[in-house]
């Protein structure tokens, strides 16, 4: 991710100053969008799940050249088409969904005890976002959510909305409250003088930390402040909030609004499920989301008509790649006119921040890509057999005295985040790709008749398992998990292009081709569809060599799937009962480790 030149000798990496260039230009050629934004009367830029992703996709094996644009060019890009709606005559407001933690070294690679993006929080306020909600990320660790509160919220201008998450703090008085984490709606006039009232809701989310608490969408629409909220009619309403515009509760507010206002126009910004996608929910509303990891840049537009109006408007959406090209185009700048001051500010901080946190640490080098759902699993290109047939018996056999008992190792797949890519492997690229603190568990003594069935049966589903698997991915929903849906998206994006043959325009780069219920291409340039291979929910070391059906063997896992795995153990044999109480600790490494330790032992 970070554009770095790190230097040969890894081993005294913590001893030299890394240098940091800032890519004027992509490093490889990229297409230029196809067509001109269409703009309206109200025009809006939408980010959602950006999730540490401020220095944009450094990688220069495709797509990642697609999102090579920084949060510097970026600013940029927002500061030129602010004076473009300007010249226009027109509205262009700036709003984002949340999901600014987890994800990347400038998120989560402070030092110990430092608070999760507090320091990458900062350059966020350097960008003028009209309207920002919260998302569940900014959840899972109270103090994240206190930061949010106490360091990014007063300098939101009562902006930063969080319509249905509360914080539980002390008062004055010592006493513990439950307040909203920012504002629960905010009412402002834009600068052409439209009113604006607007909402920012989190999806009912039930994985938030101790000290945090969720209110359901649809108790929320019951609330008196809610009434009171929308009672005198906007010229439009913005409901922003980290909500998939699919598949969601987003009606539950929508409908709450429309009994009150039939026909007031209704931008809806979603997100959370890491994918493109719009819908109408009549013909005076658009609901937008905007993908993930700064990998797109949303732009929605309205023409408004007269009050008291109810026939259909005309919207139009794109989903931008946003690297320096496709800003340029829009932004109608040259590469010597592009960049502002404050553009240039901002990459300057992250790349000092960058050095900080000493992100371009070199573990080693990548001999080529390794994928999640590009490739087969397993595989020789595949990231799951990379972490589990490859990393892990090697780095948690370091400092082991049961490194040389036979073992079977099992981790979720969901544990890989992201791919990983030829070249450097740094300390940013650990915490991109595998970036989970688990820590790793062992049974000793199980048979390997047994132990061998358990990998099998974690990801069998006859009628029964499949109903129990759908009931867990609710739950694992409820608790923030978006992989499945994200897959599925990638998976159908596949699936059409293998029906329709598979683009052989060989001019096309890999990248999304979207297909949503809104009219028109949504894509701001086309792309061949990534490659998808189905890959299972859990993943196994290769069968140790020389061992019989009879032999002990450890059975070594993450602690994330301890209770799975017991069940899945005690229902393939009947001999012991296995308990919690059977269970210890493999290693002290962790599994965000692992992959490190490998590159330094294997790649160097």
């Amino acid at each position: 991710m970070v554009a770095v030149y790190a230097c040969a000798d890894a081993e005294h990496g913590h001893d030299h100053a890394h240098t940091f260039h800032k890519r004027e230009y992509p490093p490889v050629p990229l297409a230029p969008p196809t067509r001109p934004l269409e703009w309206g009367d109200i025009n809006i830029i939408h980010t959602t799940d950006s999730h540490g992703w401020l220095l944009g996709h450094q990688k220069l094996s495709f797509p990642e050249p697609n999102y090579s644009g920084d949060l510097g060019d970026f600013s940029s890009f927002v500061s030129h088409m602010k004076l473009l709606a300007l010249e226009k005559g027109v509205d262009l407001l700036l709003v984002d969904s949340g999901d600014l933690h987890d994800g990347t070294g400038l998120s989560d690679g402070g030092p110990p005890g430092s608070v999760d993006a507090h320091d990458s929080n900062k350059f966020m306020l350097e960008l003028p976002y009209d309207v920002m909600a919260i998302g569940n990320h900014e959840l899972y660790i109270y103090n994240n959510t206190l930061d949010m509160y106490q360091n990014f919220v007063p300098y939101r201008g009562g902006r930063y909305l969080s319509s249905n998450v509360n914080i539980t703090i002390p008062n004055s008085a010592g006493q513990n409250v439950s307040v909203p984490v920012g504002n629960q709606y905010t009412k402002f006039t834009t600068l052409f003088g439209k009113k604006v009232t607007a909402l920012g809701v989190l999806y009912d989310f039930t994985g938030n930390d101790v000290g945090t608490t969720v209110q359901p969408v649809a108790d929320m629409v019951k609330e008196a402040w809610f009434a009171e909220a929308i009672a005198q009619e906007p010229d439009f309403f913005l409901l922003a909030g980290h909500m998939p515009v699919s598949k969601d509760n987003w009606p539950t507010v929508f409908n709450a609004v429309r009994a009150v206002h039939p026909y007031t126009p209704i931008l809806i910004l979603g997100g959370h499920t890491h994918i493109r996608d719009c819908n109408q929910l009549d013909g005076r509303s658009m609901s937008l989301e905007s993908g993930r990891y700064m990998e797109t840049v949303g732009w929605m537009s309205v023409k408004l008509d007269q009050a008291n109006s109810t026939g259909n408007l005309t919207f139009s959406r794109r989903y931008l790649d946003p690297n320096r090209v496709t800003y340029e185009y829009h932004a109608q700048t040259s590469n010597y006119t592009f960049d502002t001051f404050v553009g240039e500010q901002i990459t300057q901080g992250l790349n000092n921040l960058a050095t900080t946190f000493d992100l371009s640490y070199l573990y080693g080098t990548a001999p080529h890509d390794y994928t999640i759902s590009r490739s087969p699993y397993p595989s020789e290109n595949s990231s799951l057999s990379l972490f589990i047939q490859q990393a892990a018996p090697v780095a948690l056999a370091i400092n082991n005295t049961r490194a040389n008992i036979p073992n079977i190792m099992i981790t979720n797949s969901g544990s890989q985040r992201f791919d990983i890519y030829a070249g450097t492997f740094t300390k940013n690229d650990q915490i991109t790709a595998s970036p989970f603190t688990d820590a790793f568990l062992y049974i000793p003594n199980v048979t390997y008749s047994v132990a061998s069935q358990v990998l099998p049966a974690l990801n069998g589903a006859g009628a029964a398992e499949k109903r129990a698997l759908q009931e867990r991915d609710r739950e694992l929903y409820a608790k923030g998990e978006v992989d499945m849906i994200y897959k599925k998206w990638l998976e159908e994006m596949d699936s059409r292009a293998r029906i329709e043959k598979r683009s052989t325009n060989s001019t096309l780069t890999l990248g999304y081709v979207t297909t949503d219920s809104c009219p028109g291409v949504g894509d701001d340039i086309p792309h061949t569809p990534l490659p998808y291979y189905y890959y299972p929910d859990f993943i196994g070391s290769n069968p140790p060599a020389n061992v019989t059906a009879s032999d002990p063997v450890d059975l070594v896992f993450v602690d994330f799937i301890e209770s799975q795995l017991l069940g899945i153990l005690n229902s393939v044999q009947t001999v012991k009962n296995y308990t919690s109480a059977d269970v210890s600790s493999y290693t002290d490494i962790l599994a965000d480790q692992v992959l490190g330790l490998y590159a330094q032992m294997a790649w160097n």
